[in-house]
C-alpha cells in the first residue's frame, strides 16, 4: 500500500509538473505577441515592403524584399550592377541569377528543396506567433545568458518534425536569436535593434553566421499594407 501510495505521489507530481511547464511555455509566448504589438495588430498586416542593406565581404547589397505574408515573396538584390531574383510560395518558385552566381541572367525554376527553404520566410512574425494552429510545439528547454542577458531557451518543432532553437529575452520578451540546422550545418541568426512600425516591433538588425562566414543585414525601410502588383511575383517570359 506504501508503495501505492509513493507511486501516486510521484505521479501526481510529475502532472502538476508538467502542466506548469506547458503553461510557462505558453506565458513566454503570450508575452512575445504582446511585445511585438499584439495578435490583433499581427493579424492585420497583410504586406509588407522591406529595404534592407547586406553587408558581406566589405560590399554593401541593396535588398529589396516584397511579400504577400502567407502567400508570396520577391527577394531582389543587386551584386556589382547584377540583378539577383527569388520569388516563391509555398509550392513553388523562380529565379534569376547573374552568371557570377551560377546563373545564366535568365528566368529558372526554383529547386523544391530551395522553395522548402524560403517557406518560412513567408511567415514574418516567427514560428512562436500561432504556434499550435502552424502545427508547431514548443519545449523550454532552460534560462541561458545571451550577450550578458538572460534569456528563455525554447526548442521549436514544426508539424513536420523540423527542429531548431529559440532564444527569447527574458525582459523584452522579443527572439534575440535564432539556431536552425541547414545542409547539416549550424546556422545562427541573431536579431536586435528592434523599431515600431505602425504598431508592430521589427528587428532592424540581422546578423547571420555559419561556417561559411557572416552576414549583417541593416533594415532601412518597412513599408506596411501598401497596395503590391500582383504582376512582380510572376515568371517573365522571354
Amino acid at each position: 500500500m506504501m508503495k501505492t501510495n509513493k507511486f501516486l505521489a510521484a505521479a501526481f507530481v510529475a502532472f502538476v509538473s508538467v502542466g506548469a511547464y506547458a503553461q510557462t511555455v505558453d506565458e513566454i509566448v503570450d508575452k512575445h505577441v504582446a511585445a511585438l504589438g499584439g495578435a490583433d495588430k499581427l493579424k492585420g498586416v497583410n504586406t509588407l515592403i522591406i529595404e534592407r542593406t547586406l553587408s558581406v565581404q566589405s560590399m554593401e547589397i541593396p535588398n529589396k524584399t516584397t511579400m504577400v505574408v502567407g502567400k508570396v515573396l520577391r527577394s531582389e538584390s543587386t551584386v556589382m550592377g547584377n540583378s539577383m531574383i527569388q520569388v516563391s510560395d509555398i509550392n513553388s518558385g523562380w529565379m534569376i541569377r547573374p552568371a557570377m552566381m551560377g546563373g545564366t541572367g535568365e528566368p529558372e525554376d526554383m529547386p523544391a528543396e530551395m522553395v522548402k527553404q524560403q517557406a518560412s520566410q513567408l511567415d514574418p512574425f516567427g514560428a512562436l506567433v500561432n504556434y499550435k494552429e502552424k502545427g508547431n510545439t514548443i519545449e523550454l528547454v532552460g534560462t541561458e545568458k545571451l550577450n550578458k542577458k538572460d534569456v528563455y531557451h525554447l526548442k521549436v518543432t514544426s508539424k513536420d518534425g523540423q527542429s531548431h532553437d529559440e532564444y527569447v529575452d527574458a525582459t523584452t520578451f522579443l527572439v534575440s536569436k535564432i539556431i536552425v540546422v541547414a545542409q547539416g550545418q549550424n546556422a545562427e541568426v541573431e536579431f536586435s535593434d528592434y523599431k515600431d512600425v505602425e504598431g508592430v516591433k521589427y528587428p532592424h538588425t540581422l546578423e547571420m553566421s555559419n561556417q561559411m562566414g557572416n552576414l549583417a543585414f541593416t533594415t532601412n525601410k518597412i513599408a506596411v499594407n501598401t497596395p503590391i502588383d500582383e504582376a512582380v511575383f510572376k515568371k517573365p517570359t522571354k
